[in-house]
């Protein structure tokens, strides 16, 4: 039964970084269609958000890869200093 959970949960995680891959290849300033608007990028930090959070999921799982991004898309505000931010 553990295995088969375990199994779930790997697909729940590629699903998702699956999803914001999609995203990045259309909607995203900064990798998708209107990526040639901000040829220096639109995102403050680096790794960009969406990019962080496909990273999270990959490297800490689904739960934990989604808080850390969700935290990240918060502090990326006009009063945060931006710059190297990468996964710990």
């Amino acid at each position: 039964m553990l295995a088969y959970c375990d199994r779930i949960y790997k697909s729940m995680g590629r699903g998702v970084v699956f999803l914001i891959g999609l995203y990045q290849k259309t909607l995203s300033p900064d990798h998708g269609w209107f990526s040639s608007r901000y040829p220096g990028g639109y995102c403050k930090y680096h790794p960009d958000c969406s990019e962080y959070c496909k990273q999270a999921v990959e490297k800490k799982g689904l739960v934990k890869g989604l808080v850390l991004g969700f935290w990240r898309v918060l502090r990326c505000n006009p009063w945060s200093a931006g710059g190297e931010d990468p996964i710990k």
